[in-house]
């Protein structure tokens, strides 16, 4: 195999930037989320990175990616054995994209794949905070990714029946990833129950500036999400890169816009969620359509955004941090504008994938059918075996945490850290990270020369979450 060492790097820093973005999420779920579950909250994006990573090389990959070394296609899932544990005799094999070479070893695709799986898996966490127990997560997030997100991403990347049959479009995961990963939410949040004091007791982002810095962050790597998925360097790459920055920006102007002609006042929340709805909904149309478009996309993706995430009080069920409204939302809007806007003239590989372009480019309206029906598909999967696995993980090990520990905050009950706490004896400069984990023992505070006075007014505690 000769590297073409363009491709290669170009992907090797793509890989690198999803994986920064779930450290961003984790900052962009933390901060709006309420204080006393901030750690509880980044640590179920955290534990995604570690359990996902291992699960991956594995056996995810070679379920998801194999071919089983025939000539035709499964079409349900991929090979049980050749890339198993990526086998070291892989080491020197270049990854194909339609029967051509890429350049791009087998290895460097396949940890580019990775960082897709974990963040997906990661997406679910924002529906449930507060009230699922760890262990239930962990268990949660091994079946779903074995049962769910592998056979999906196969059949969408893989060779499976909704690319290689139906002839949907997915450049970079508005199916696979985010309808996928909102559809779980739903389902699992549903089995869940609501927070104690939903939706009367008011919930609040504790730390808004942990938002608009994770909402940073995803922007940033999402770059990488997104041209990278082109996985060569080339004019598609260009087009992606330039649409994703359009895109983001206008879903945050159309959620500001809405914001304020209903409430008079825009917030940094509003316009950092508004930018995440841009990029979810560019996610699957960025390599297919051209920058015009996306600017509409965006616009339609942040302004109907705003007004969904308001519709679980009118429902009922909690999506505590709105994975459901933005994601699932966001996702399917993204992959419809495929069937509206894809072009030749972007991507001339929407031919080789026997697709067709969108109904204002000639095309009529075969591909925005292939497009719900793929959303469909993947929207009613992953939301029934989402809940089953749910309804799996109650009976087995109990999916709730203890009434008494949501209400005083489950950070400590479950991981025995509070985020915020600078008491000499449990945290700050006198313990660290070691006190907090109950390792060692702190130096008592001096006793006071004298009685401290009281203070003429009552001390308030009150954080914003």
């Amino acid at each position: 195999m000769e590297i073409n060492t363009g491709n290669t790097a170009w992907l090797l820093l793509s890989s690198a930037l999803v994986l920064l973005m779930t450290p961003g999420l984790a900052l962009f779920y933390g901060g709006l989320n309420r204080s006393k579950g901030v750690l509880n909250m980044m640590m179920m994006s955290f534990s995604a990175i570690g359990l996902i990573s291992v699960l991956w090389v594995i056996y995810g990959f070679t379920l998801a990616f194999g071919t089983n070394d025939s000539a035709g296609v499964n079409n349900v899932i991929g090979s049980f054995t050749q890339y198993l544990g990526t086998e070291t005799r892989f080491i020197g094999e270049e990854w194909l994209f339609l029967g051509t070479g890429t350049g791009i070893p087998t290895y460097v695709f396949m940890v580019f794949q990775m960082m897709f799986a974990i963040i997906t898996v990661a997406l679910i966490s924002g529906a449930v905070s507060d009230r699922l127990k760890f262990s239930g997560w962990l268990l949660f997030a091994f079946a779903w990714f074995t049962l769910v997100y592998v056979p999906v991403a196969h059949w969408v990347w893989g060779g499976g029946f909704i690319g290689a049959k139906i002839k949907a479009l997915d450049f970079a995961g508005g199916t696979a990833v985010h309808i996928n990963a909102g559809a779980a939410a739903l389902g699992l949040a549903l089995v869940l129950g609501k927070r104690i004091g939903w939706p009367k007791e008011s919930f609040k982002p504790h730390n808004v500036p942990l938002v608009a810095l994770g909402a940073g962050l995803l922007w940033f790597g999402w770059f990488g999400f997104n041209a990278g998925s082109e996985l060569t360097v080339d004019t598609t790459t260009a087009v992606a890169f330039v649409n994703t920055q359009v895109a983001t920006a206008a879903g945050l102007v159309g959620w500001v816009l809405v914001e304020w002609l209903r409430s008079g006042r825009p917030t940094l929340v509003g316009a950092s969620s508004g930018a995440v709805a841009g990029l979810v909904a560019i996610t699957p149309a960025c390599g297919f359509i051209a920058p015009l478009p996306s600017v509409l996309l965006g616009l339609l993706a942040g302004a109907v955004c705003a007004v969904a995430v308001g519709l679980k009080y009118r429902l009922g069920f909690d999506d505590s941090l709105d994975v459901v409204g933005v994601h699932f939302v966001a996702g399917w809007i993204g992959s419809l504008f495929i069937g509206l806007f894809a072009t030749l003239q972007v991507n001339s590989a929407i031919e080789g994938l026997g697709a067709s372009e969108g109904l204002f480019y000639g095309g009529g309206l075969t591909q925005l059918g292939r497009q719900a029906l793929a959303s469909g598909i993947v929207s009613v999967y992953s939301f029934g075996v989402a809940a089953l696995i749910a309804l799996a993980v109650r009976a087995l090990i109990g999916l709730r945490s203890d009434p008494d520990d949501e209400v005083a905050g489950i950070d400590v009950a479950e991981h025995a850290e509070s985020a915020y706490d600078l008491s000499p004896t449990t945290g700050g400069s006198a313990g660290g990270a070691f006190a907090m984990a109950g390792i060692g023992a702190a130096k008592p505070a001096p006793e006071p020369a004298e009685p401290a006075e009281e203070p003429a007014e009552p001390v308030s505690e009150k954080v914003a979450g």
